[in-house]
């Protein structure tokens, strides 16, 4: 048998550290048992996935030079390896699970889920579907899609006993029926849902081992009822321990950068990056800090993966970075700071703003050290403005930051509209309410175009600065409720404005 792993991340967002992890894993893995590798875009969210974090994701991997075999970009024999061109062997799997008496039709309005979600909460019970659609004859069924009425496919699920599975790490798990709900396996755009597609595309690209996150053990019911179904037989099943923030919460945006794009702009090597990683619940028997991908998989045992919650931590991080950095000679040295910062691409980007202000060459490095490197530390004071009560800065950088979190095309226009709609529902003028931003990104209150600033900065330093400056308000748990209480006020004025306006142009 031929050992192959897989990675399939999502293109809706920035490129995540927990993405270039479980990559990192799943090819050492492959690596050390001779195998392949193979690399599948699960894009089925329509609504969320786009071309450009498709290519963000394959970029990020790339420049952590972790190569796959397979793949949307050089092929295969078990392609097509974008979700979304496969909708049709999902549909196709779904018939035959309905023509097998595994799955159904259901007809379940939202109004009437959300009742039902809603009673079952308030009665202590499980949040799950009801088994309504089950009692309906087959001729009624046939009316309902005869007549185009909207249905999704569900799957039939025990009620009673446990589904008891073997993890790789874990050993014996066993989780009652009574918890595991009636998933959607077809959606009511035709799309599948994750837990379909995952299980035939496995089956279908010959995966041999899963190693994906720990948040996905309660699923694995779902998956292994499905592989019975079909009659394939179950990978070997891996859930790896997820990245935690120093207070040992889930690794996220809110607390720590997560986006490998982050760590590649602060000047973070690729190499010393994934070799973090590769500490994250690991160790090498000689129990040496340094060691290369190779290194790793010519040590590497799966059963020896440590179930503890790895910290991932930027000061430790920062420090490994330094070791790689010392071992450059002069040369290469240069090489990396020409790579990291004084690019031509960087550079073309940074002309038309700094050459209109520039006398003589001396004037470039005090324009754009911010954008270079890091900008320096802040404190309250530095927010302290005439007209702008620190209450205003920090509800300005909170909502900017919510905003940010939330954009999916990082463009200067954009971000100039998201401001301008943020004053004026504050009653802020443009000027004023920039102020907290210039000098969260560059530390004064004068600097280059802001706009153009985010745009070279780039989405994931942006983000980051504005989460500093937040944080250098000192605000409270009780004020930052308050602002996330604003702000979804906020949204919900926008959402009335954009339905009125609509109304009227109709």
């Amino acid at each position: 048998m031929t050992v192959r792993t897989r990675i399939a991340p999502s293109p809706t967002g920035d490129p995540h550290v927990g993405t270039a992890y479980m990559a990192l894993f799943n090819w050492v893995f492959a690596r050390s048992q001779g195998g392949q590798f193979i690399l599948r875009i699960e894009d089925t969210d329509v609504a969320r996935s786009t071309p450009e974090s498709e290519a963000l994701i394959l970029d990020s991997l790339r420049w952590l030079d972790i190569q796959w075999d397979e793949g949307p970009d050089v092929g295969g024999p078990h392609g097509p390896y974008r979700q979304s061109a496969r909708k049709h062997i999902y549909q196709a799997h779904a018939r035959q699970l309905v023509e097998q008496g595994d799955a159904f039709h259901c007809f379940c309005s939202a109004e009437r889920l959300d009742a039902m979600r809603t009673a079952q909460r308030a009665a202590g019970e499980n949040s799950r579907y009801d088994g309504h659609c089950l009692a309906l004859g087959e001729a009624d069924v046939r009316a309902r899609l005869a007549a185009g009425e909207p249905h999704v496919i569900r799957m039939k699920v025990p009620t009673d006993g446990v589904c008891a599975f073997e993890d790789a790490l874990r050993g014996n798990i066993e989780i009652p029926w009574s918890q595991v709900d009636m998933q959607v396996l077809i959606k009511h755009d035709g799309f599948p849902t994750y837990h379909l597609a995952v299980v035939v595309d496995d089956h279908l690209m010959q995966i041999t081992h899963i190693l994906r996150g720990e948040e996905w053990i309660n699923s694995v019911p779902k998956h292994k009822l499905l592989y019975a179904y079909f009659d394939w037989p179950m990978p070997v099943m891996c859930h790896l321990p997820l990245l935690r923030n120093p207070d040992q919460s889930k690794l996220s945006k809110r607390k720590n950068p997560t986006s490998v794009n982050y760590y590649r702009r602060i000047g973070i090597l690729p190499e010393a990056l994934l070799n973090y990683l590769g500490t994250m619940g690991w160790s090498m028997r000689d129990e040496r800090e340094i060691f290369s991908p190779k290194e790793m998989a010519d040590d590497f045992v799966l059963e020896k993966i440590h179930l503890g919650g790895p910290v991932f931590d930027l000061a430790k991080l920062s420090w490994l970075n330094a070791q790689y950095l010392r071992r450059l000679d002069g040369e290469a040295f240069m090489d990396r700071i020409a790579a990291w910062a004084l690019n031509r691409e960087n550079l073309a980007r940074l002309v038309p703003l700094i050459q209109p202000r520039t006398e003589k060459l001396a004037d470039i490095l005090p324009q754009v050290d911010y954008l270079l490197g890091d900008r320096r530390p802040l404190a309250a004071a530095d927010f302290a403005h005439p007209k702008l009560t620190p209450e205003q800065s920090a509800q300005i950088l909170d909502h900017v930051s919510r905003e940010l979190d939330a954009m999916r095309h990082w463009e200067r226009d954009a971000l100039f509209e998201t401001c301008q709609a943020l004053a004026g529902w504050m009653g802020l003028k443009i000027r004023e309410f920039l102020f907290p931003l210039f000098i969260a990104l560059s530390g004064r209150p004068v600097a280059l175009p802001l706009f153009d600033s985010m745009v070279l900065l780039g989405p994931d330093l942006t983000r980051v600065r504005v989460r500093e400056g937040l944080a250098a308000l000192g605000v409270s748990g009780k004020q930052s409720k308050r602002l996330e209480k604003e702000y979804r006020a906020y949204q919900v004025a926008r959402a009335g404005g954009a339905n009125t306006a609509s109304a009227e142009d109709a």
